[in-house]
Protein backbone atom coordinates (compact mmCIF):
# COMPACT_ATOMS: atom_id res chain seq x y z
CA UNK A 1 0.00 0.00 0.00
CA UNK A 2 1.03 3.66 -0.30
CA UNK A 3 1.75 5.67 2.78
CA UNK A 4 1.06 9.36 3.16
CA UNK A 5 3.42 12.32 3.11
CA UNK A 6 6.97 12.34 1.81
CA UNK A 7 7.40 8.66 2.75
CA UNK A 8 5.16 7.69 -0.16
CA UNK A 9 5.78 4.09 -1.26
CA UNK A 10 4.81 2.29 -4.42
CA UNK A 11 1.82 0.01 -4.40
CA UNK A 12 2.64 -3.39 -5.82
CA UNK A 13 -0.17 -3.31 -8.35
CA UNK A 14 1.20 -6.09 -10.52
CA UNK A 15 2.02 -3.69 -13.37
CA UNK A 16 5.66 -2.73 -13.07
CA UNK A 17 8.42 -1.75 -15.46
CA UNK A 18 11.12 -3.65 -13.61
CA UNK A 19 14.14 -4.77 -15.62
CA UNK A 20 15.44 -2.80 -18.65
CA UNK A 21 14.37 -4.33 -21.99
CA UNK A 22 17.99 -4.65 -23.12
CA UNK A 23 18.72 -6.95 -20.17
CA UNK A 24 15.59 -9.01 -20.83
CA UNK A 25 16.59 -9.42 -24.48
CA UNK A 26 20.13 -10.36 -23.49
CA UNK A 27 19.18 -13.18 -21.10
CA UNK A 28 16.48 -14.41 -23.51
CA UNK A 29 18.98 -15.00 -26.30
CA UNK A 30 19.88 -18.39 -27.70
CA UNK A 31 22.07 -20.53 -25.45
CA UNK A 32 23.47 -19.55 -22.08
CA UNK A 33 24.62 -16.04 -21.18
CA UNK A 34 26.89 -14.84 -18.38
CA UNK A 35 26.47 -11.49 -16.68
CA UNK A 36 28.54 -9.71 -14.03
CA UNK A 37 26.77 -7.12 -11.87
CA UNK A 38 29.12 -4.81 -9.98
CA UNK A 39 28.73 -1.82 -7.71
CA UNK A 40 29.45 -0.43 -4.27
CA UNK A 41 27.58 -1.33 -1.11
CA UNK A 42 23.93 -0.28 -1.05
CA UNK A 43 23.63 0.43 -4.76
CA UNK A 44 20.89 -2.18 -5.41
CA UNK A 45 22.75 -5.22 -6.77
CA UNK A 46 21.00 -7.79 -4.58
CA UNK A 47 17.56 -6.30 -5.23
CA UNK A 48 18.27 -6.38 -8.97
CA UNK A 49 19.33 -10.03 -8.83
CA UNK A 50 16.13 -11.02 -7.05
CA UNK A 51 13.98 -8.99 -9.45
CA UNK A 52 15.68 -10.62 -12.42
CA UNK A 53 15.03 -14.01 -10.88
CA UNK A 54 11.31 -13.30 -10.66
CA UNK A 55 10.97 -11.57 -14.03
CA UNK A 56 13.02 -13.98 -16.13
CA UNK A 57 13.46 -17.23 -14.22
CA UNK A 58 10.92 -20.03 -14.37
CA UNK A 59 9.79 -22.01 -11.33
CA UNK A 60 12.10 -24.99 -10.66
CA UNK A 61 14.55 -23.65 -13.27
CA UNK A 62 15.97 -20.62 -11.49
CA UNK A 63 18.11 -20.37 -8.37
CA UNK A 64 19.49 -17.62 -6.17
CA UNK A 65 22.63 -18.77 -4.32
CA UNK A 66 23.20 -16.45 -1.37
CA UNK A 67 26.61 -16.62 0.29
CA UNK A 68 26.36 -13.36 2.23
CA UNK A 69 23.13 -13.78 4.22
CA UNK A 70 20.85 -16.70 4.96
CA UNK A 71 17.45 -17.18 3.40
CA UNK A 72 15.56 -16.03 6.50
CA UNK A 73 17.49 -12.73 6.48
CA UNK A 74 16.53 -12.26 2.82
CA UNK A 75 12.86 -12.86 3.67
CA UNK A 76 13.01 -10.20 6.37
CA UNK A 77 14.53 -7.66 3.98
CA UNK A 78 12.38 -8.65 0.98
CA UNK A 79 9.01 -9.92 2.31
CA UNK A 80 7.70 -10.51 -1.25
CA UNK A 81 10.13 -13.46 -1.50
CA UNK A 82 8.00 -15.43 0.95
CA UNK A 83 5.67 -16.53 -1.82
CA UNK A 84 5.98 -20.29 -2.19
CA UNK A 85 7.21 -20.07 -5.77
CA UNK A 86 10.02 -17.66 -4.87
CA UNK A 87 11.05 -19.48 -1.68
CA UNK A 88 11.89 -22.53 -3.76
CA UNK A 89 14.42 -20.52 -5.74
CA UNK A 90 16.39 -19.10 -2.76
CA UNK A 91 19.34 -21.34 -1.93
CA UNK A 92 21.22 -20.65 1.30
CA UNK A 93 24.84 -21.64 0.73
CA UNK A 94 25.18 -22.90 4.29
CA UNK A 95 22.17 -25.21 3.97
CA UNK A 96 23.33 -26.43 0.56
CA UNK A 97 26.70 -27.32 2.09
CA UNK A 98 25.09 -29.53 4.72
CA UNK A 99 22.66 -31.04 2.22
CA UNK A 100 25.46 -32.08 -0.13
CA UNK A 101 27.91 -33.31 2.52
CA UNK A 102 25.34 -35.44 4.31
CA UNK A 103 23.82 -36.77 1.12
CA UNK A 104 20.37 -38.35 0.97
CA UNK A 105 21.31 -41.03 3.50
CA UNK A 106 23.16 -38.82 5.92
CA UNK A 107 26.61 -39.98 4.73
CA UNK A 108 29.25 -38.00 2.86
CA UNK A 109 28.47 -37.81 -0.86
CA UNK A 110 31.21 -38.03 -3.46
CA UNK A 111 31.13 -38.14 -7.21
CA UNK A 112 34.92 -38.28 -7.48
CA UNK A 113 36.12 -40.70 -10.18
CA UNK A 114 39.63 -42.08 -10.68
CA UNK A 115 41.88 -39.55 -12.38
CA UNK A 116 42.33 -41.74 -15.46
CA UNK A 117 38.56 -41.92 -15.96
CA UNK A 118 38.22 -38.17 -15.50
CA UNK A 119 40.82 -37.56 -18.22
CA UNK A 120 38.90 -39.80 -20.63
CA UNK A 121 35.62 -38.01 -19.89
CA UNK A 122 37.24 -34.59 -20.27
CA UNK A 123 38.74 -35.55 -23.63
CA UNK A 124 35.41 -36.88 -24.86
CA UNK A 125 33.65 -33.68 -23.83
CA UNK A 126 36.14 -31.53 -25.71
CA UNK A 127 35.49 -33.54 -28.86
CA UNK A 128 31.73 -33.36 -28.41
CA UNK A 129 31.88 -29.61 -27.84
CA UNK A 130 33.22 -29.11 -31.35
CA UNK A 131 30.03 -30.67 -32.68
CA UNK A 132 27.71 -28.64 -30.45
CA UNK A 133 25.55 -27.46 -33.32
CA UNK A 134 24.93 -31.03 -34.47
CA UNK A 135 24.39 -32.75 -31.15
CA UNK A 136 21.33 -30.69 -30.18
CA UNK A 137 20.56 -29.27 -26.74
CA UNK A 138 22.59 -30.62 -23.79
CA UNK A 139 21.18 -33.32 -21.53
CA UNK A 140 24.09 -33.43 -19.05
CA UNK A 141 25.92 -30.62 -17.29
CA UNK A 142 29.55 -30.33 -18.31
CA UNK A 143 31.77 -30.64 -15.21
CA UNK A 144 35.19 -30.50 -16.88
CA UNK A 145 36.41 -27.30 -15.25
CA UNK A 146 34.60 -27.89 -11.97
CA UNK A 147 36.29 -31.28 -11.61
CA UNK A 148 39.69 -29.61 -11.87
CA UNK A 149 38.78 -27.22 -9.04
CA UNK A 150 37.39 -30.03 -6.88
CA UNK A 151 40.76 -31.75 -6.86
CA UNK A 152 42.04 -28.86 -4.74
CA UNK A 153 39.05 -28.29 -2.50
CA UNK A 154 35.51 -29.74 -2.24
CA UNK A 155 32.74 -27.22 -2.97
CA UNK A 156 29.50 -28.93 -1.89
CA UNK A 157 27.11 -26.06 -2.61
CA UNK A 158 28.52 -25.56 -6.11
CA UNK A 159 28.20 -29.31 -6.83
CA UNK A 160 24.63 -29.13 -5.56
CA UNK A 161 23.86 -26.31 -8.01
CA UNK A 162 25.35 -28.29 -10.91
CA UNK A 163 23.11 -31.24 -10.00
CA UNK A 164 19.97 -29.08 -9.86
CA UNK A 165 20.72 -27.50 -13.24
CA UNK A 166 21.36 -30.92 -14.79
CA UNK A 167 17.91 -32.13 -13.72
CA UNK A 168 16.36 -29.29 -15.74
CA UNK A 169 18.17 -29.99 -19.00
CA UNK A 170 17.55 -29.54 -21.85
CA UNK A 171 15.53 -26.58 -20.48
CA UNK A 172 17.54 -23.44 -19.71
CA UNK A 173 18.18 -22.57 -16.07
CA UNK A 174 18.97 -19.21 -14.48
CA UNK A 175 21.53 -19.04 -11.66
CA UNK A 176 22.18 -15.88 -9.64
CA UNK A 177 25.25 -16.00 -7.38
CA UNK A 178 25.39 -13.36 -4.65
CA UNK A 179 28.23 -12.89 -4.25
CA UNK A 180 31.13 -14.02 -6.41
CA UNK A 181 33.63 -13.05 -3.72
CA UNK A 182 31.68 -15.09 -1.18
CA UNK A 183 32.42 -18.32 -3.07
CA UNK A 184 36.00 -17.56 -4.12
CA UNK A 185 37.09 -16.35 -0.68
CA UNK A 186 35.54 -19.35 1.03
CA UNK A 187 37.47 -21.84 -1.10
CA UNK A 188 40.64 -19.88 -1.76
CA UNK A 189 40.00 -19.60 -5.49
CA UNK A 190 41.13 -16.96 -7.91
CA UNK A 191 38.07 -15.09 -9.14
CA UNK A 192 39.18 -15.50 -12.75
CA UNK A 193 39.38 -19.29 -12.56
CA UNK A 194 35.96 -19.62 -10.92
CA UNK A 195 34.32 -17.33 -13.47
CA UNK A 196 35.99 -19.32 -16.24
CA UNK A 197 34.64 -22.53 -14.72
CA UNK A 198 31.06 -21.25 -14.71
CA UNK A 199 31.46 -19.80 -18.19
CA UNK A 200 32.77 -22.99 -19.77
CA UNK A 201 30.79 -25.62 -17.83
CA UNK A 202 27.39 -23.97 -17.37
CA UNK A 203 27.07 -21.07 -19.82
CA UNK A 204 28.74 -22.37 -22.96
CA UNK A 205 28.28 -26.13 -22.56
CA UNK A 206 25.10 -26.48 -20.51
CA UNK A 207 22.69 -23.79 -21.78
CA UNK A 208 22.59 -21.86 -18.47
CA UNK A 209 22.21 -18.16 -17.75
CA UNK A 210 24.58 -17.22 -14.91
CA UNK A 211 24.44 -13.86 -13.15
CA UNK A 212 27.39 -13.13 -10.84
CA UNK A 213 27.14 -10.29 -8.34
CA UNK A 214 30.30 -8.54 -7.19
CA UNK A 215 30.54 -6.81 -3.83
CA UNK A 216 32.77 -4.04 -5.19
CA UNK A 217 32.50 -1.39 -7.92
CA UNK A 218 35.33 -2.80 -10.07
CA UNK A 219 35.49 -6.22 -11.74
CA UNK A 220 39.27 -6.51 -11.48
CA UNK A 221 39.95 -7.39 -15.11
CA UNK A 222 37.58 -10.35 -15.45
CA UNK A 223 35.10 -8.49 -17.68
CA UNK A 224 36.47 -10.15 -20.81
CA UNK A 225 35.44 -13.59 -19.55
CA UNK A 226 31.72 -12.91 -19.54
CA UNK A 227 29.05 -11.95 -22.06
CA UNK A 228 27.59 -8.99 -20.17
CA UNK A 229 28.58 -6.36 -17.62
CA UNK A 230 26.29 -4.08 -15.58
CA UNK A 231 27.34 -1.54 -12.98
CA UNK A 232 25.42 0.24 -10.24
CA UNK A 233 26.40 3.65 -8.90
CA UNK A 234 24.89 5.94 -6.29
CA UNK A 235 25.12 9.73 -6.12
CA UNK A 236 23.65 12.72 -4.32
CA UNK A 237 21.51 15.18 -6.29
CA UNK A 238 20.59 18.33 -4.37
CA UNK A 239 21.11 16.33 -1.14
CA UNK A 240 18.85 13.55 -2.37
CA UNK A 241 19.94 10.00 -3.17
CA UNK A 242 19.80 8.71 -6.75
CA UNK A 243 20.88 5.30 -8.05
CA UNK A 244 21.89 4.56 -11.64
CA UNK A 245 22.27 1.34 -13.62
CA UNK A 246 24.82 1.40 -16.45
CA UNK A 247 24.69 -1.17 -19.26
CA UNK A 248 28.39 -1.47 -20.06
CA UNK A 249 28.37 -4.62 -22.19
CA UNK A 250 25.64 -6.94 -23.47
CA UNK A 251 27.03 -9.18 -26.17
CA UNK A 252 24.88 -9.53 -29.31
CA UNK A 253 22.32 -7.09 -27.88
CA UNK A 254 21.62 -3.55 -29.07
CA UNK A 255 21.79 -1.10 -26.15
CA UNK A 256 19.15 1.56 -26.74
CA UNK A 257 19.69 3.31 -23.41
CA UNK A 258 23.10 2.87 -21.75
CA UNK A 259 21.95 4.24 -18.38
CA UNK A 260 18.79 4.04 -16.24
CA UNK A 261 17.78 5.72 -13.02
CA UNK A 262 16.47 3.07 -10.64
CA UNK A 263 14.48 2.87 -7.45
CA UNK A 264 14.32 0.23 -4.72
CA UNK A 265 11.00 1.41 -3.29
CA UNK A 266 9.14 -1.26 -1.35
CA UNK A 267 12.13 -3.61 -1.57
CA UNK A 268 11.62 -4.01 -5.32
CA UNK A 269 13.92 -3.07 -8.18
CA UNK A 270 12.52 -0.83 -10.89
CA UNK A 271 14.33 0.84 -13.76
CA UNK A 272 12.57 4.15 -14.41
CA UNK A 273 11.21 5.06 -17.81
CA UNK A 274 10.58 1.40 -18.71
CA UNK A 275 7.18 0.30 -19.99
CA UNK A 276 5.92 -2.87 -18.30
CA UNK A 277 6.86 -5.97 -20.27
CA UNK A 278 4.11 -7.22 -22.57
CA UNK A 279 1.64 -4.66 -21.21
CA UNK A 280 -0.47 -2.55 -23.54
CA UNK A 281 -1.80 0.56 -21.75
CA UNK A 282 -5.50 1.26 -22.18
CA UNK A 283 -6.65 4.01 -24.52
CA UNK A 284 -7.54 7.38 -22.95
CA UNK A 285 -11.03 7.38 -21.44
CA UNK A 286 -13.30 10.10 -20.12
CA UNK A 287 -11.89 11.57 -16.94
CA UNK A 288 -13.66 10.74 -13.71
CA UNK A 289 -13.19 13.70 -11.37
CA UNK A 290 -11.47 13.16 -8.04
CA UNK A 291 -13.42 14.79 -5.23
CA UNK A 292 -11.82 17.79 -3.53
CA UNK A 293 -11.59 18.18 0.22
CA UNK A 294 -12.85 21.19 2.11
CA UNK A 295 -9.39 22.80 2.16
CA UNK A 296 -7.71 21.36 -0.93
CA UNK A 297 -8.11 20.96 -4.67
CA UNK A 298 -7.13 17.49 -5.83
CA UNK A 299 -4.20 17.37 -8.22
CA UNK A 300 -5.93 14.49 -10.03
CA UNK A 301 -2.95 12.28 -9.05
CA UNK A 302 -3.47 10.23 -5.91
CA UNK A 303 0.27 10.01 -5.24
CA UNK A 304 0.66 13.77 -5.52
CA UNK A 305 -2.39 14.41 -3.33
CA UNK A 306 -0.82 12.28 -0.60
CA UNK A 307 2.49 14.06 -0.98
CA UNK A 308 0.78 17.45 -0.53
CA UNK A 309 -1.37 16.33 2.37
CA UNK A 310 -4.61 16.34 0.36
CA UNK A 311 -3.77 18.33 -2.78
CA UNK A 312 -3.18 22.00 -3.58
CA UNK A 313 -4.50 24.34 -0.89
CA UNK A 314 -7.44 26.42 -2.02
CA UNK A 315 -6.27 29.91 -2.92
CA UNK A 316 -2.66 28.74 -3.24
CA UNK A 317 -0.07 29.49 -5.92
CA UNK A 318 2.35 26.74 -6.80
CA UNK A 319 5.62 27.10 -8.72
CA UNK A 320 7.25 24.48 -10.94
CA UNK A 321 10.79 25.18 -12.10
CA UNK A 322 11.42 23.23 -15.31
CA UNK A 323 14.93 22.06 -16.17
CA UNK A 324 16.20 22.78 -19.68
CA UNK A 325 16.08 19.12 -20.77
CA UNK A 326 12.48 18.53 -19.64
CA UNK A 327 9.97 18.40 -22.48
CA UNK A 328 6.39 19.64 -22.63
CA UNK A 329 5.00 16.10 -22.65
CA UNK A 330 7.04 15.39 -19.51
CA UNK A 331 5.60 18.17 -17.36
CA UNK A 332 2.13 17.83 -18.89
CA UNK A 333 1.97 14.42 -17.20
CA UNK A 334 1.94 16.34 -13.92
CA UNK A 335 -0.38 19.18 -15.01
CA UNK A 336 -3.02 17.55 -17.25
CA UNK A 337 -4.71 15.57 -14.44
CA UNK A 338 -5.15 18.82 -12.52
CA UNK A 339 -6.53 20.64 -15.57
CA UNK A 340 -8.96 17.79 -16.23
CA UNK A 341 -10.05 17.56 -12.62
CA UNK A 342 -10.93 21.27 -12.62
CA UNK A 343 -12.80 21.23 -15.91
CA UNK A 344 -14.83 18.07 -15.24
CA UNK A 345 -16.16 19.72 -12.08
CA UNK A 346 -17.42 22.69 -14.15
CA UNK A 347 -14.60 24.98 -13.10
CA UNK A 348 -12.72 27.00 -15.69
CA UNK A 349 -9.14 27.81 -16.52
CA UNK A 350 -7.18 30.80 -17.80
CA UNK A 351 -3.79 30.09 -19.34
CA UNK A 352 -0.74 31.99 -20.53
CA UNK A 353 1.27 29.34 -22.37
CA UNK A 354 5.04 28.97 -22.47
CA UNK A 355 7.18 29.32 -25.56
CA UNK A 356 6.92 25.99 -27.36
CA UNK A 357 3.45 25.18 -26.02
CA UNK A 358 0.46 25.60 -28.31
CA UNK A 359 -3.22 26.05 -27.69
CA UNK A 360 -3.97 23.30 -30.21
CA UNK A 361 -1.82 20.79 -28.32
CA UNK A 362 -3.37 21.76 -24.98
CA UNK A 363 -6.90 21.47 -26.38
CA UNK A 364 -6.16 18.14 -28.01
CA UNK A 365 -4.62 16.75 -24.80
CA UNK A 366 -7.56 17.81 -22.65
CA UNK A 367 -10.42 16.91 -25.03
CA UNK A 368 -9.17 13.33 -25.37
CA UNK A 369 -10.53 12.74 -21.87
CA UNK A 370 -13.24 15.39 -21.42
CA UNK A 371 -16.13 16.83 -23.46
CA UNK A 372 -15.01 19.30 -26.12
CA UNK A 373 -17.62 21.88 -25.11
CA UNK A 374 -16.10 22.11 -21.62
CA UNK A 375 -12.80 23.27 -23.07
CA UNK A 376 -14.36 25.63 -25.59
CA UNK A 377 -16.63 27.30 -23.06
CA UNK A 378 -14.58 27.24 -19.82
CA UNK A 379 -10.96 27.60 -21.00
CA UNK A 380 -9.48 30.92 -22.09
CA UNK A 381 -5.92 31.18 -23.44
CA UNK A 382 -4.31 34.62 -23.64
CA UNK A 383 -2.36 34.68 -26.90
CA UNK A 384 -0.07 37.72 -27.01
CA UNK A 385 0.99 37.01 -30.61
CA UNK A 386 -2.54 36.84 -32.08
CA UNK A 387 -4.47 39.90 -33.23
CA UNK A 388 -7.57 37.97 -34.30
CA UNK A 389 -8.97 34.46 -34.02
CA UNK A 390 -11.95 32.32 -34.89
CA UNK A 391 -11.62 30.22 -31.72
CA UNK A 392 -13.74 31.26 -28.77
CA UNK A 393 -11.20 29.97 -26.26
CA UNK A 394 -8.37 32.21 -27.55
CA UNK A 395 -8.06 35.80 -26.35
CA UNK A 396 -6.08 37.67 -29.10
CA UNK A 397 -4.10 40.07 -26.90
CA UNK A 398 -1.89 41.52 -29.68
CA UNK A 399 -4.68 43.81 -30.95
CA UNK A 400 -5.39 45.40 -27.59
CA UNK A 401 -3.88 48.39 -25.85
CA UNK A 402 -3.30 48.27 -22.11
CA UNK A 403 -6.82 49.24 -21.02
CA UNK A 404 -8.48 47.05 -23.65
CA UNK A 405 -6.26 44.15 -22.62
CA UNK A 406 -7.39 44.51 -19.00
CA UNK A 407 -11.05 44.49 -20.06
CA UNK A 408 -10.46 41.48 -22.32
CA UNK A 409 -8.97 39.51 -19.43
CA UNK A 410 -11.87 40.43 -17.15
CA UNK A 411 -14.28 39.14 -19.81
CA UNK A 412 -12.20 35.96 -20.22
CA UNK A 413 -12.19 35.34 -16.47
CA UNK A 414 -15.95 35.78 -16.30
CA UNK A 415 -16.41 33.17 -19.03
CA UNK A 416 -14.06 30.76 -17.27
CA UNK A 417 -15.93 31.14 -13.98
CA UNK A 418 -19.24 30.36 -15.68
CA UNK A 419 -22.70 31.31 -14.43
CA UNK A 420 -21.95 29.83 -10.99
CA UNK A 421 -18.85 32.07 -10.70
CA UNK A 422 -16.73 29.19 -9.41
CA UNK A 423 -13.01 29.53 -8.64
CA UNK A 424 -10.71 29.00 -11.61
CA UNK A 425 -7.28 27.59 -12.32
CA UNK A 426 -4.67 30.11 -13.44
CA UNK A 427 -1.84 28.53 -15.43
CA UNK A 428 0.97 31.03 -16.08
CA UNK A 429 4.23 30.58 -17.97
CA UNK A 430 6.52 33.32 -16.69
CA UNK A 431 8.90 33.22 -19.64
CA UNK A 432 6.06 34.62 -21.77
CA UNK A 433 5.23 37.37 -19.28
CA UNK A 434 8.86 38.42 -18.86
CA UNK A 435 9.55 38.53 -22.60
CA UNK A 436 6.45 40.70 -23.21
CA UNK A 437 6.57 43.08 -20.25
CA UNK A 438 10.02 42.87 -18.75
CA UNK A 439 10.68 41.34 -15.38
CA UNK A 440 9.65 44.25 -13.11
CA UNK A 441 6.34 44.99 -14.83
CA UNK A 442 5.50 41.29 -14.94
CA UNK A 443 6.28 40.91 -11.24
CA UNK A 444 4.03 43.84 -10.29
CA UNK A 445 1.16 42.53 -12.42
CA UNK A 446 1.43 39.04 -11.02
CA UNK A 447 1.65 40.28 -7.43
CA UNK A 448 -1.70 42.05 -7.74
CA UNK A 449 -3.18 38.99 -9.49
CA UNK A 450 -2.07 36.72 -6.64
CA UNK A 451 -3.62 38.97 -4.00
CA UNK A 452 -6.93 39.11 -5.87
CA UNK A 453 -7.03 35.40 -6.67
CA UNK A 454 -6.37 34.33 -3.08
CA UNK A 455 -9.47 36.21 -1.96
CA UNK A 456 -11.73 34.18 -4.27
CA UNK A 457 -9.95 30.85 -3.79
CA UNK A 458 -8.41 30.36 -7.23
CA UNK A 459 -5.65 27.83 -7.85
CA UNK A 460 -2.42 29.10 -9.39
CA UNK A 461 0.18 27.00 -11.21
CA UNK A 462 3.26 28.87 -12.35
CA UNK A 463 5.89 27.62 -14.80
CA UNK A 464 9.47 28.87 -14.43
CA UNK A 465 12.20 28.15 -16.96
CA UNK A 466 15.97 28.59 -16.59
CA UNK A 467 17.43 32.08 -16.89
CA UNK A 468 14.37 34.15 -15.90
CA UNK A 469 15.18 37.40 -14.08
CA UNK A 470 11.90 37.32 -12.18
CA UNK A 471 12.32 33.82 -10.71
CA UNK A 472 13.45 34.79 -7.19
CA UNK A 473 10.66 37.38 -6.77
CA UNK A 474 8.01 35.01 -8.08
CA UNK A 475 9.19 32.19 -5.81
CA UNK A 476 8.73 34.45 -2.78
CA UNK A 477 5.01 34.71 -3.63
CA UNK A 478 4.49 30.98 -4.03
CA UNK A 479 3.03 28.60 -1.44
CA UNK A 480 4.90 25.60 -2.86
CA UNK A 481 8.00 25.26 -5.00
CA UNK A 482 8.83 22.15 -7.02
CA UNK A 483 11.54 21.31 -9.52
CA UNK A 484 10.97 19.07 -12.54
CA UNK A 485 14.20 17.53 -13.84
CA UNK A 486 15.33 14.75 -16.15
CA UNK A 487 17.34 11.84 -14.74
CA UNK A 488 18.55 9.30 -17.31
CA UNK A 489 15.63 10.12 -19.66
CA UNK A 490 13.08 9.82 -16.86
CA UNK A 491 11.17 13.00 -15.87
CA UNK A 492 11.24 13.51 -12.11
CA UNK A 493 9.89 16.00 -9.57
CA UNK A 494 10.90 16.96 -6.07
CA UNK A 495 9.82 19.59 -3.61
CA UNK A 496 11.92 22.46 -2.32
CA UNK A 497 8.96 23.85 -0.36
CA UNK A 498 7.83 21.49 1.09
CA UNK A 499 11.02 19.45 1.02
CA UNK A 500 10.48 15.98 -0.46
CA UNK A 501 12.50 13.16 -1.94
CA UNK A 502 12.68 12.74 -5.73
CA UNK A 503 9.79 11.06 -7.54
CA UNK A 504 9.76 9.73 -11.08
CA UNK A 505 6.80 10.90 -13.19
CA UNK A 506 5.22 8.33 -15.48
CA UNK A 507 1.93 7.36 -17.05
CA UNK A 508 0.01 5.02 -14.78
CA UNK A 509 0.48 1.73 -16.64
CA UNK A 510 -2.70 0.20 -15.21
CA UNK A 511 -5.10 3.12 -15.78
CA UNK A 512 -3.39 4.55 -18.88
CA UNK A 513 -2.94 8.18 -19.92
CA UNK A 514 -3.71 10.80 -18.73
CA UNK A 515 -3.49 9.13 -15.31
CA UNK A 516 -0.09 9.66 -13.73
CA UNK A 517 1.99 7.75 -11.24
CA UNK A 518 4.74 9.10 -8.95
CA UNK A 519 7.43 6.60 -7.98
CA UNK A 520 9.74 7.47 -5.08
CA UNK A 521 13.44 7.16 -5.88
CA UNK A 522 14.99 5.42 -2.87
Amino acid sequence: MRSSGSSLMVADDGVRGGVPPEVLEFVSGRGGRSLIVKGGAGTGKTTFGLELLERVGKPNQSYYLSTRVGDEALYRQFPWLKATEMRARILDAGKLFLETVRGPGGMAASTELPESEQRKIAAAREVMRSFSEERGPPTRVDRTHLTALLRRNPMPEVENIYNRIEKNLPEKSLLVIDSLEGVTHKYGLEMEEFVMTLQKDLVEASNTNVVMILEKPEAGGIEYLVDGLLSFVREELDERRVRHLRLEKLRATAIGRPRYAVTLAGGRFEALGVSPHDHVPPSPQMWRPVADSERHYSTGISDFDQLLGGGYKRGSFNAFEIDVNVGIDDYYMLFLPTFLNFLTQSRGMIAILAAGESHDKLRDSITKSSPTHLFDTRVRIADYTASETEQTYIVPMARFGRDEAMRAMVTAEKAARGPEQKPILEYTAFDTLESLMGDQAAIRMYFHGVQRAKLVGNLGIGLLKPGLLMSSEILNMMDTYFRIINIDNAPCVYGIRPRTRIYAISVDAEAGAPHTRLTPIV
